[in-house]
Protein backbone atom coordinates (compact mmCIF):
# COMPACT_ATOMS: atom_id res chain seq x y z
CA UNK A 1 0.00 0.00 0.00
CA UNK A 2 3.31 2.32 0.72
CA UNK A 3 2.51 6.32 2.19
CA UNK A 4 -0.92 7.14 3.37
CA UNK A 5 -1.44 10.40 4.85
CA UNK A 6 -2.66 10.91 8.16
CA UNK A 7 -6.54 11.44 7.09
CA UNK A 8 -6.16 8.10 5.12
CA UNK A 9 -5.26 5.79 8.28
CA UNK A 10 -7.65 3.38 9.48
CA UNK A 11 -8.02 1.18 12.28
CA UNK A 12 -6.58 -1.90 11.13
CA UNK A 13 -3.93 -1.07 9.32
CA UNK A 14 -0.62 -2.57 9.83
CA UNK A 15 2.89 -0.52 10.02
CA UNK A 16 5.23 -1.86 7.18
CA UNK A 17 8.20 0.01 8.55
CA UNK A 18 8.50 0.98 12.34
CA UNK A 19 6.98 4.78 13.01
CA UNK A 20 8.85 7.69 14.29
CA UNK A 21 8.33 10.87 15.56
CA UNK A 22 9.48 14.16 14.14
CA UNK A 23 12.36 14.04 17.00
CA UNK A 24 13.11 10.52 15.80
CA UNK A 25 11.56 8.60 19.21
CA UNK A 26 10.10 5.11 17.95
CA UNK A 27 6.35 5.06 18.30
CA UNK A 28 5.45 1.99 17.05
CA UNK A 29 7.32 -0.95 15.16
CA UNK A 30 6.60 -1.78 11.99
CA UNK A 31 4.27 -4.88 12.03
CA UNK A 32 1.64 -3.04 14.65
CA UNK A 33 -2.08 -3.40 13.35
CA UNK A 34 -3.13 0.36 14.48
CA UNK A 35 -5.90 1.17 16.79
CA UNK A 36 -8.20 4.17 17.52
CA UNK A 37 -6.19 4.49 20.13
CA UNK A 38 -2.88 4.48 17.91
CA UNK A 39 -4.36 7.21 15.72
CA UNK A 40 -5.49 9.38 18.47
CA UNK A 41 -1.78 9.13 19.86
CA UNK A 42 -0.36 10.41 15.94
CA UNK A 43 -2.51 12.55 16.03
CA UNK A 44 -1.95 14.34 18.82
CA UNK A 45 2.10 14.04 18.57
CA UNK A 46 1.92 15.42 14.60
CA UNK A 47 2.51 12.55 13.00
CA UNK A 48 1.28 13.03 9.31
CA UNK A 49 2.02 9.67 7.71
CA UNK A 50 2.77 6.25 8.08
CA UNK A 51 4.13 3.38 5.70
CA UNK A 52 1.18 0.33 5.96
CA UNK A 53 0.94 -2.86 4.44
CA UNK A 54 -1.12 -3.02 1.59
CA UNK A 55 -4.63 -4.00 2.75
CA UNK A 56 -6.94 -6.85 2.16
CA UNK A 57 -9.50 -4.76 0.77
CA UNK A 58 -7.52 -3.86 -2.04
CA UNK A 59 -7.50 -7.87 -2.97
CA UNK A 60 -10.71 -8.11 -5.73
CA UNK A 61 -13.18 -11.31 -5.57
CA UNK A 62 -11.28 -13.10 -8.30
CA UNK A 63 -7.71 -13.09 -5.81
CA UNK A 64 -9.77 -13.48 -2.70
CA UNK A 65 -11.22 -16.67 -4.70
CA UNK A 66 -7.82 -18.18 -6.17
CA UNK A 67 -6.20 -17.47 -1.96
CA UNK A 68 -8.79 -19.56 -1.03
CA UNK A 69 -8.50 -22.40 -3.01
CA UNK A 70 -4.48 -22.50 -2.69
CA UNK A 71 -4.65 -22.55 0.96
CA UNK A 72 -7.69 -25.10 0.96
CA UNK A 73 -6.05 -27.47 -1.05
CA UNK A 74 -2.95 -27.49 2.10
CA UNK A 75 -5.95 -28.73 4.10
CA UNK A 76 -7.15 -31.42 2.49
CA UNK A 77 -6.22 -33.93 5.03
CA UNK A 78 -7.04 -32.12 8.03
CA UNK A 79 -10.38 -32.48 9.67
CA UNK A 80 -12.72 -29.57 8.79
CA UNK A 81 -15.06 -30.00 11.74
CA UNK A 82 -12.16 -29.38 14.19
CA UNK A 83 -12.03 -26.24 16.18
CA UNK A 84 -8.19 -26.03 15.79
CA UNK A 85 -7.65 -27.34 12.00
CA UNK A 86 -10.33 -24.03 11.30
CA UNK A 87 -8.43 -21.60 13.23
CA UNK A 88 -5.31 -22.53 11.58
CA UNK A 89 -6.92 -22.68 8.26
CA UNK A 90 -7.85 -18.45 9.19
CA UNK A 91 -4.63 -18.23 10.15
CA UNK A 92 -3.23 -19.48 6.75
CA UNK A 93 -5.58 -17.59 4.68
CA UNK A 94 -5.16 -14.63 6.22
CA UNK A 95 -1.73 -14.76 6.67
CA UNK A 96 -1.58 -16.04 2.54
CA UNK A 97 -3.99 -13.17 1.58
CA UNK A 98 -1.62 -10.26 3.78
CA UNK A 99 1.25 -11.38 1.52
CA UNK A 100 -0.63 -11.26 -2.20
CA UNK A 101 -1.85 -7.69 -1.20
CA UNK A 102 2.17 -7.35 -0.38
CA UNK A 103 3.03 -7.99 -3.83
CA UNK A 104 3.71 -12.45 -3.10
CA UNK A 105 2.34 -14.49 -6.20
CA UNK A 106 0.85 -17.90 -5.03
CA UNK A 107 3.57 -20.20 -6.96
CA UNK A 108 2.32 -22.52 -9.51
CA UNK A 109 2.65 -26.39 -9.62
CA UNK A 110 6.54 -25.65 -11.46
CA UNK A 111 7.54 -23.85 -9.03
CA UNK A 112 6.56 -26.73 -6.34
CA UNK A 113 8.76 -29.54 -7.70
CA UNK A 114 12.31 -30.50 -7.77
CA UNK A 115 14.44 -29.90 -10.22
CA UNK A 116 18.23 -30.92 -11.27
CA UNK A 117 17.85 -34.06 -9.12
CA UNK A 118 18.85 -37.30 -11.90
CA UNK A 119 22.17 -37.35 -11.07
CA UNK A 120 21.61 -38.34 -7.75
CA UNK A 121 22.07 -41.24 -6.55
CA UNK A 122 20.55 -43.58 -3.51
CA UNK A 123 23.39 -45.69 -1.79
CA UNK A 124 20.30 -48.40 -0.56
CA UNK A 125 17.12 -49.17 -3.11
CA UNK A 126 13.82 -49.92 -1.80
CA UNK A 127 13.73 -53.33 0.06
CA UNK A 128 17.61 -53.26 0.47
CA UNK A 129 17.81 -51.01 3.56
CA UNK A 130 15.93 -50.70 6.72
CA UNK A 131 16.07 -47.92 9.00
CA UNK A 132 18.55 -49.55 11.24
CA UNK A 133 21.11 -50.29 8.58
CA UNK A 134 20.86 -47.06 6.90
CA UNK A 135 21.59 -45.13 10.14
CA UNK A 136 24.35 -47.65 10.79
CA UNK A 137 26.01 -47.00 7.63
CA UNK A 138 25.51 -43.29 8.80
CA UNK A 139 27.30 -43.61 11.71
CA UNK A 140 30.08 -45.47 11.03
CA UNK A 141 30.57 -42.81 8.69
CA UNK A 142 30.45 -39.75 10.92
CA UNK A 143 30.16 -39.26 14.19
CA UNK A 144 28.01 -36.50 16.26
CA UNK A 145 30.27 -33.85 17.33
CA UNK A 146 32.04 -34.67 20.22
CA UNK A 147 31.05 -31.49 22.42
CA UNK A 148 27.90 -32.42 22.90
CA UNK A 149 28.78 -35.71 24.54
CA UNK A 150 31.56 -33.66 26.96
CA UNK A 151 29.20 -31.16 27.72
CA UNK A 152 26.75 -34.21 28.95
CA UNK A 153 29.12 -35.86 30.58
CA UNK A 154 29.65 -32.82 32.62
CA UNK A 155 26.10 -32.12 33.17
CA UNK A 156 25.41 -35.86 34.58
CA UNK A 157 28.37 -35.36 37.08
CA UNK A 158 25.78 -34.16 39.59
CA UNK A 159 28.19 -31.71 41.37
CA UNK A 160 29.51 -29.57 38.15
CA UNK A 161 29.31 -26.16 38.31
CA UNK A 162 28.21 -23.50 36.07
CA UNK A 163 31.89 -22.43 35.54
CA UNK A 164 32.82 -25.96 35.06
CA UNK A 165 29.93 -26.24 32.26
CA UNK A 166 30.94 -22.98 30.82
CA UNK A 167 34.55 -23.81 30.79
CA UNK A 168 33.61 -27.48 28.09
CA UNK A 169 31.75 -25.23 25.96
CA UNK A 170 33.65 -22.65 25.66
CA UNK A 171 36.38 -24.96 24.06
CA UNK A 172 34.02 -24.92 20.89
CA UNK A 173 34.14 -20.94 19.46
CA UNK A 174 31.49 -20.90 17.51
CA UNK A 175 29.32 -23.08 19.53
CA UNK A 176 29.49 -20.28 22.43
CA UNK A 177 28.77 -17.62 20.03
CA UNK A 178 25.69 -18.96 18.64
CA UNK A 179 24.88 -19.70 22.25
CA UNK A 180 25.24 -16.27 23.61
CA UNK A 181 23.24 -14.86 20.27
CA UNK A 182 20.43 -17.53 21.65
CA UNK A 183 20.13 -16.58 25.36
CA UNK A 184 20.19 -12.48 24.21
CA UNK A 185 17.15 -13.32 21.27
CA UNK A 186 13.58 -12.91 21.97
CA UNK A 187 13.68 -16.58 22.90
CA UNK A 188 14.01 -15.97 26.06
CA UNK A 189 13.37 -12.23 26.51
CA UNK A 190 16.10 -11.52 28.91
CA UNK A 191 16.45 -8.02 30.06
CA UNK A 192 19.99 -7.51 30.46
CA UNK A 193 22.35 -8.32 27.94
CA UNK A 194 24.21 -11.77 28.60
CA UNK A 195 27.89 -11.74 28.03
CA UNK A 196 29.50 -14.64 28.96
CA UNK A 197 28.51 -18.36 28.44
CA UNK A 198 29.15 -18.58 32.46
CA UNK A 199 26.10 -16.11 33.18
CA UNK A 200 24.14 -18.23 30.39
CA UNK A 201 24.67 -21.28 32.08
CA UNK A 202 23.91 -19.91 35.96
CA UNK A 203 20.63 -18.14 33.95
CA UNK A 204 19.49 -20.52 31.59
CA UNK A 205 20.55 -24.03 33.42
CA UNK A 206 22.88 -25.83 32.39
CA UNK A 207 20.97 -28.76 30.69
CA UNK A 208 19.10 -26.38 29.12
CA UNK A 209 22.23 -25.00 28.14
CA UNK A 210 23.11 -28.29 26.85
CA UNK A 211 20.11 -28.97 24.96
CA UNK A 212 20.66 -26.06 22.96
CA UNK A 213 24.23 -26.84 22.17
CA UNK A 214 22.68 -30.35 21.26
CA UNK A 215 20.30 -28.62 18.42
CA UNK A 216 23.34 -26.48 17.28
CA UNK A 217 25.83 -29.30 16.76
CA UNK A 218 22.92 -30.84 14.83
CA UNK A 219 22.16 -27.83 12.52
CA UNK A 220 26.32 -27.96 12.06
CA UNK A 221 26.29 -31.74 10.79
CA UNK A 222 23.99 -31.70 7.95
CA UNK A 223 26.13 -29.14 6.00
CA UNK A 224 26.37 -31.47 3.07
CA UNK A 225 22.97 -31.74 1.77
CA UNK A 226 22.62 -31.38 -2.47
CA UNK A 227 21.43 -28.09 -2.82
CA UNK A 228 19.36 -28.70 -5.58
CA UNK A 229 17.63 -31.36 -3.72
CA UNK A 230 16.20 -29.27 -0.70
CA UNK A 231 16.87 -25.57 0.23
CA UNK A 232 18.48 -25.98 3.58
CA UNK A 233 17.76 -22.24 4.71
CA UNK A 234 13.83 -23.08 4.24
CA UNK A 235 14.34 -26.21 5.88
CA UNK A 236 15.56 -24.83 9.24
CA UNK A 237 13.22 -21.88 8.90
CA UNK A 238 10.80 -24.50 9.17
CA UNK A 239 12.62 -26.52 12.51
CA UNK A 240 12.89 -22.90 13.92
CA UNK A 241 9.48 -21.95 13.40
CA UNK A 242 8.37 -25.43 14.99
CA UNK A 243 10.47 -24.92 18.22
CA UNK A 244 9.22 -21.76 18.44
CA UNK A 245 6.00 -22.78 18.65
CA UNK A 246 6.58 -25.86 20.48
CA UNK A 247 8.41 -23.61 23.63
CA UNK A 248 5.08 -21.52 23.44
CA UNK A 249 2.62 -24.30 23.70
CA UNK A 250 5.07 -26.24 26.07
CA UNK A 251 4.95 -23.02 28.37
CA UNK A 252 1.42 -22.85 28.60
CA UNK A 253 1.82 -26.72 30.46
CA UNK A 254 2.32 -27.78 34.36
CA UNK A 255 5.37 -29.33 34.79
CA UNK A 256 7.15 -28.99 31.27
CA UNK A 257 10.64 -27.52 30.67
CA UNK A 258 10.07 -24.98 27.20
CA UNK A 259 14.08 -25.10 26.26
CA UNK A 260 13.79 -28.71 25.92
CA UNK A 261 10.50 -28.36 23.49
CA UNK A 262 12.43 -25.85 21.29
CA UNK A 263 15.05 -28.39 20.75
CA UNK A 264 12.27 -30.89 20.36
CA UNK A 265 10.74 -28.99 17.75
CA UNK A 266 14.50 -28.14 15.87
CA UNK A 267 15.20 -31.64 15.39
CA UNK A 268 11.72 -32.95 15.18
CA UNK A 269 12.32 -33.89 11.39
CA UNK A 270 16.08 -34.95 11.58
CA UNK A 271 15.24 -38.19 10.48
CA UNK A 272 14.37 -36.65 7.37
CA UNK A 273 18.10 -35.33 6.90
CA UNK A 274 19.43 -38.49 6.74
CA UNK A 275 17.30 -39.47 3.96
CA UNK A 276 18.64 -36.38 2.13
CA UNK A 277 21.75 -37.88 2.32
CA UNK A 278 21.42 -41.61 1.72
CA UNK A 279 18.24 -41.47 -0.44
CA UNK A 280 18.33 -38.50 -2.42
CA UNK A 281 16.79 -39.78 -5.38
CA UNK A 282 13.99 -41.70 -3.15
CA UNK A 283 13.80 -38.53 -1.30
CA UNK A 284 12.85 -36.84 -4.03
CA UNK A 285 10.42 -39.08 -5.27
CA UNK A 286 8.57 -38.66 -1.94
CA UNK A 287 8.43 -35.06 -2.23
CA UNK A 288 7.15 -35.31 -5.67
CA UNK A 289 4.40 -37.89 -4.83
CA UNK A 290 3.55 -35.63 -1.83
CA UNK A 291 3.11 -32.49 -3.78
CA UNK A 292 1.43 -33.79 -7.01
CA UNK A 293 -1.20 -36.41 -5.12
CA UNK A 294 -1.33 -33.54 -2.35
CA UNK A 295 -1.10 -36.20 0.28
CA UNK A 296 1.03 -35.53 3.51
CA UNK A 297 4.75 -35.68 3.07
CA UNK A 298 4.85 -38.60 5.73
CA UNK A 299 2.29 -40.32 3.41
CA UNK A 300 4.48 -40.49 0.82
CA UNK A 301 7.68 -41.11 2.25
CA UNK A 302 5.85 -44.92 3.55
CA UNK A 303 4.32 -45.20 -0.01
CA UNK A 304 7.42 -44.68 -2.07
CA UNK A 305 10.20 -46.10 0.69
CA UNK A 306 8.32 -48.17 2.99
CA UNK A 307 8.98 -46.19 5.99
CA UNK A 308 9.31 -42.68 7.12
CA UNK A 309 11.68 -39.85 8.44
CA UNK A 310 10.37 -41.07 12.62
CA UNK A 311 11.78 -44.56 11.53
CA UNK A 312 14.80 -43.25 10.86
CA UNK A 313 15.27 -40.78 13.74
CA UNK A 314 14.62 -43.88 16.26
CA UNK A 315 17.94 -45.47 15.33
CA UNK A 316 20.17 -42.44 14.71
CA UNK A 317 18.93 -40.32 18.30
CA UNK A 318 19.76 -44.04 20.41
CA UNK A 319 23.47 -44.27 17.91
CA UNK A 320 24.10 -40.35 19.23
CA UNK A 321 22.72 -41.15 22.88
CA UNK A 322 20.26 -38.47 22.75
CA UNK A 323 18.34 -37.81 26.20
CA UNK A 324 15.48 -40.54 25.96
CA UNK A 325 12.66 -37.78 26.89
CA UNK A 326 13.94 -35.41 23.80
CA UNK A 327 14.06 -38.38 21.42
CA UNK A 328 10.64 -39.48 22.37
CA UNK A 329 8.84 -36.40 21.45
CA UNK A 330 10.27 -36.20 17.88
CA UNK A 331 9.63 -40.04 16.91
CA UNK A 332 6.25 -39.83 18.26
CA UNK A 333 5.30 -36.45 16.93
CA UNK A 334 3.50 -37.57 14.03
CA UNK A 335 1.39 -40.39 16.39
CA UNK A 336 1.50 -38.91 19.89
CA UNK A 337 -1.17 -41.00 21.11
CA UNK A 338 0.92 -44.05 20.81
CA UNK A 339 3.29 -43.34 22.95
CA UNK A 340 2.68 -43.88 26.96
CA UNK A 341 3.35 -40.31 28.17
CA UNK A 342 1.55 -38.16 24.94
CA UNK A 343 1.59 -35.15 26.04
CA UNK A 344 5.58 -34.43 24.65
CA UNK A 345 4.85 -35.52 21.75
CA UNK A 346 1.74 -34.01 21.28
CA UNK A 347 3.08 -30.30 21.86
CA UNK A 348 5.65 -31.12 19.01
CA UNK A 349 2.72 -32.71 16.65
CA UNK A 350 0.68 -29.13 17.26
CA UNK A 351 3.47 -27.29 16.98
CA UNK A 352 4.15 -29.22 13.16
CA UNK A 353 0.82 -28.63 11.84
CA UNK A 354 0.95 -24.65 12.87
CA UNK A 355 4.65 -24.13 11.37
CA UNK A 356 3.25 -25.90 8.01
CA UNK A 357 -0.39 -23.79 8.29
CA UNK A 358 2.21 -20.78 8.77
CA UNK A 359 4.25 -21.92 6.10
CA UNK A 360 1.35 -21.99 3.12
CA UNK A 361 2.07 -17.46 3.21
CA UNK A 362 5.85 -18.47 1.91
CA UNK A 363 5.41 -21.37 -0.46
CA UNK A 364 5.04 -24.03 2.01
CA UNK A 365 5.40 -27.60 -0.35
CA UNK A 366 3.25 -29.71 1.62
CA UNK A 367 -0.07 -30.27 2.27
CA UNK A 368 -0.94 -30.44 6.73
CA UNK A 369 0.27 -33.65 8.30
CA UNK A 370 -2.61 -33.59 9.81
CA UNK A 371 -3.77 -32.42 13.54
CA UNK A 372 -4.43 -35.68 15.80
CA UNK A 373 -7.66 -34.21 18.14
CA UNK A 374 -6.55 -36.05 20.90
CA UNK A 375 -3.29 -35.04 20.70
CA UNK A 376 -4.85 -31.25 20.77
CA UNK A 377 -7.76 -31.75 23.86
CA UNK A 378 -4.34 -32.88 26.08
CA UNK A 379 -3.16 -29.35 26.19
CA UNK A 380 -6.62 -28.14 27.30
CA UNK A 381 -6.22 -24.85 25.48
CA UNK A 382 -8.82 -22.65 23.42
CA UNK A 383 -7.67 -22.62 19.77
CA UNK A 384 -8.44 -18.95 19.09
CA UNK A 385 -7.10 -17.25 21.98
CA UNK A 386 -4.15 -19.83 21.86
CA UNK A 387 -3.45 -19.99 18.49
CA UNK A 388 -3.90 -16.31 17.30
CA UNK A 389 -1.54 -15.32 20.18
CA UNK A 390 1.41 -18.03 19.98
CA UNK A 391 1.26 -16.68 16.00
CA UNK A 392 1.74 -13.52 16.29
CA UNK A 393 4.43 -13.93 18.74
CA UNK A 394 6.14 -15.74 16.57
CA UNK A 395 5.98 -13.08 14.50
CA UNK A 396 8.10 -10.97 16.90
CA UNK A 397 10.84 -13.79 17.33
CA UNK A 398 11.58 -15.86 13.63
CA UNK A 399 13.58 -13.53 12.02
CA UNK A 400 16.01 -12.65 15.38
CA UNK A 401 16.39 -16.40 16.09
CA UNK A 402 17.18 -17.34 12.62
CA UNK A 403 19.88 -15.11 12.61
CA UNK A 404 21.51 -16.27 15.48
CA UNK A 405 21.95 -19.94 13.94
CA UNK A 406 23.14 -18.50 10.60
Amino acid sequence: MGIKGFDELKAGMVLASDLVSKDGRLLFKGGTELEERHLALLKRVGVNQADVEAGLDELSEDTLREIEEYVREFFLYANPDSAPVIEMYRIALELTARAVAGGWELPDLDQRRATSVEHLEDIFIRGMGSPGTIVKHETELASFPDIFFRIKEVLEDGAASADRIAKVVSTDMSLSAKLIKLVNSPLYGFPQTIDSITRAVALVGGKELSTLALGISAINYFKDIPPELVDMQSFWRHSITCGIFAKMLAATQTGLSPERFFIGGLLHDVGRLILFKKLPYASTEAMLFARENCIPLVEAEMSVMEFCHTDISKPLLTAWKFPEGLSNMINYHHNPMEFPNPLEPAVIHVADNLTNAVEIAKGGMYVMPGLDENAWNLLGLDPESALENIVNKYAEQIDIVMGAFF
